[in-house]
């Protein structure tokens, strides 16, 4: 039996809440666990510091896949795991589980409803809320409804006449402030019905309302001066806010449906399916399809839902998708929810789709490294409208200091890479002052009239640093030399990231997190680094040059050697008279010596 590599499997799996599943090298799976961060638990089974007991040491000897599905909130993954548990059964949970059946939370209906637990779901009207994997989660939540809310729990038959014939009298539970003594009418239908759509708010997930509500109880009662109400209130409020979930898998209401979602590219596209049954999501599973024929989404999510319910041998009418889609089968509805319950679920399939999709996508193009420039260009060349992948890149930019030293720079970049052998440094020649336009004009002739008279292959894309002005000017070199139809150009503006096309007088904004926008934006940023790195260069040797020029008797040519030979104007102060001779003569050297002793 080979070894299992855990730590390249523990690169996939992120720090997230969820459940995992581990498998044997038959295929079967032999354990479903929970977890509020899925790498640091699994990753703890295979920690050899850690003091296994002899059944898990089995137990991960045995691990040959691990597969996970992420949740929202610590509560789903507990929810996901006792239902996938008692749907598989797997064999080294028989002896972590009993055979009892998870139990739910129940609003009983009846005349002043009471809140409790119960293992038995009958179909009486009331209205359940579960299964719970872990009976302490679930008393953590009950526990928070009895300290938040006073609520009867007797179980007498609260009708009207029984309270207008005064049947019953209070007891303890009202004495102690744990019940507002409804059976004596001291409490109203109206006022408890209130407290129980609250319950039912905090049960679903909905805690964020029933906060706001409770801030603006405190709000009112503050406003009438009754302190010892928004106290009562205040209290209430720091028992909710300890308790904030949002879990999207516990309504009961929704029974037997179908969530399915999908995330696609040019070549892949990744279905995520999950089955619900009694609010709680019994499979879950994600496949990659490779594209054939350029199938649409909506082509590939139906023969993706087919496949799913034909394998899971589903039974529901409802299939929660996220777009519309037209499928010939009258016995099934299809949903597109906007919001509620099924939104939640819908946004659950879709979050483990993309998380699938990323972390595939990763892998192939760790072994193919190919693939990753393949996507990154074909998406450049469907945003910026190419008709050629941008294999060739080029991009201007210019320095100058205070219209002095004007320099311009190109840099290359092939395959979505630097091609640094590539990039070229420009001294400008016929412009005069601080003339941005005249500067690229002069730099993109210069470039692309070299690169025709040698024959060289022109790039498919050009990007000049700068607004409307500079793309103007470039686009005149291009047309002196009758190659402006022969390539693409475009314009990028630093303040907005915006991008000009020649003729166009509106920008084109991509997103800020595209990769065709990135690409772009490091073409640019590197023609800026290199530019400015050659223009500061130049403007300091010029300085230099300008202050040793100043010497009497001392040229051009004698303060470049003089620079040549001792690389700074500090070191040639610092040189004695026997030093400067090695590169002056006997009059030059006392001229020199002579203008640093000042």
């Amino acid at each position: 039996m080979s070894a299992f590599d855990y730590k390249k499997a523990l690169t996939d799996i992120p720090h997230k809440p969820g459940v995992y599943q581990y498998w044997d090298t038959d295929g079967t799976l032999i354990y479903i666990g929970k977890a509020k961060d899925l790498r640091n638990r699994v990753g703890s089974y295979f920690n050899k510091d850690n003091q296994m007991n002899g059944k898990t040491k089995v137990l991960v000897s045995r691990i040959r896949k691990i597969t996970f599905t992420i949740v929202d909130t610590e509560i789903d993954a507990w929810l996901l795991e006792n239902s996938l548990i008692k749907k598989h059964q797997p064999r080294y949970n028989i002896m972590l589980k009993d055979d009892k059946t998870y139990p739910w939370i129940i609003i009983k209906k009846e005349p002043f409803p009471r809140v409790y637990w119960t293992r038995k779901m009958i179909k009486d009207g009331s209205t359940y809320f579960g299964p719970y994997a872990s009976v302490g989660m679930m008393h953590t939540i009950l526990d928070l409804i009895k300290e938040t809310y006073p609520l009867r729990t007797c179980n007498l038959p609260l009708t009207s006449k029984n309270i207008d014939d005064g049947k019953f009298k209070v007891c303890l539970e009202y004495q102690i402030g744990n019940c507002k003594g409804p059976c004596q009418a001291y409490q109203n239908e109206a006022d408890y019905g209130s407290n129980i759509e609250e319950i039912k708010d905090i049960l679903n997930g909905k805690i964020g309302s029933v906060i706001k509500s409770v801030k603006q109880v405190i709000s009112k009662a503050v406003s009438d001066l009754n302190f010892e109400y928004a106290h009562q209130y205040q209290r209430k409020l720091q028992v909710l806010e300890k308790y904030q979930s949002k879990s999207t898998v516990v309504n009961s209401a929704i029974t037997n449906v179908d969530v399915v979602s999908i995330a696609s590219d040019e070549r892949y596209a990744f279905v995520n399916y999950l089955k619900v049954m009694n609010g709680s999501i019994i499979q879950t599973q994600t496949i990659e399809i490779k594209k054939r024929l350029d199938e649409t989404d909506e082509e590939l999510l139906t023969i993706a839902i087919t496949e799913f319910r034909t394998r899971f041998n589903s039974t529901s009418k409802e299939v929660i998708v996220p777009f519309d889609i037209t499928l010939a089968d009258e016995n099934l509805k299809f949903t597109v929810p906007k919001l509620g319950e099924k939104k939640k679920l819908l946004e659950l399939s879709q979050k483990n789709v993309l998380f699938f999709k990323k972390e595939k996508l990763n892998q192939y193009e760790k072994l193919n490294p190919d693939l990753r420039t393949d996507r990154i260009l074909s998406q450049m060349q469907k945003d910026l409208g190419l008709t050629k992948l941008p294999v060739h890149i080029e991009c201007f930019d210019n320095s100058n200091f205070q219209g002095k030293y004007p320099v311009s720079a190109i840099v290359v970049f092939k395959d979505a890479k630097p091609s640094k052998k590539d990039y070229r440094h420009f001294n400008v020649k016929t412009v005069e002052g601080p003339n941005d336009f005249a500067t690229m004009e002069e730099a993109v002739y210069r470039r692309y009239k070299r690169m025709l008279e040698e024959e060289n292959t022109l790039p498919q894309l050009i990007i000049i640093d700068g607004g409307k002005g500079q793309l103007s000017s470039a686009m005149s070199s291009l047309k002196k030399l009758g190659i402006e139809k022969k390539v693409t150009v475009i314009g990028i503006a630093k303040r907005l990231e915006e991008l000009f096309f020649p003729g166009d007088p509106y920008p084109l904004y991509l997103d800020k997190k595209s990769e065709t926008l990135k690409v772009i934006q490091q073409l640019r940023d590197e023609a800026h680094r290199f530019g400015i790195t050659f223009h500061r260069k130049k403007r300091d040797q010029g300085t230099l040059k300008t202050e040793l020029e100043e010497i009497p008797g001392i040229g051009k040519s004698t303060a470049e050697k003089l620079l040549l030979h001792f690389k700074s104007v500090k070191k040639i102060k610092a040189a004695n008279e026997e030093q400067l001779a090695a590169v002056l003569t006997r009059a030059q050297v006392r001229t020199v010596f002579d203008h640093f002793s000042k």
